[in-house]
């Protein structure tokens, strides 16, 4: 399983990590009860501490993404359609503000990033 690591960005590294390992659920690259490295290999693998590897395999857990089973490691979780729908919703939340901002500081309003939505949706 790749995961790159930027040291450069804002992003903790934890969520780096529980960003690339839900993206790579959601688009079905990691099959459900597909085993996921162990927090040691992570680690070693990545360069990083095992208390980072630890935290993020706890988020994807605590978010419902994967399963620990005891002894024998943490495994992709069965899909959710209801949780897929939200991460796929934070997702377009998260783009929509970008768009929001881009329009912003390039001098476009609100109104017509709204008819230019309603352009590119049209006829569906």
């Amino acid at each position: 399983m790749e995961i790159y690591i930027s040291n450069t960005g804002s992003l903790p590294i934890y969520a780096q990590i529980t960003g690339q390992i839900k993206e790579k659920i959601l688009n079905g690259e990691l099959a459900s009860g597909q085993a996921l490295p162990s927090i040691r290999l992570l680690a070693k693998e990545l360069r990083i501490s095992v208390i980072t590897t630890k935290r993020a395999y706890e988020e994807l857990e605590a978010e419902g993404f994967v399963y620990t089973v005891p002894g024998k490691g943490v495994f992709v979780n069965a899909p959710n359609p209801e949780l897929h729908r939200e991460e796929t919703l934070r997702r377009v939340e998260e783009l929509l503000q970008q768009a929001l901002d881009t329009a912003r500081t390039g001098g476009v309003s609100v109104d017509e990033v709204r008819a230019t939505l309603a352009l590119l949706t049209e006829g569906e």
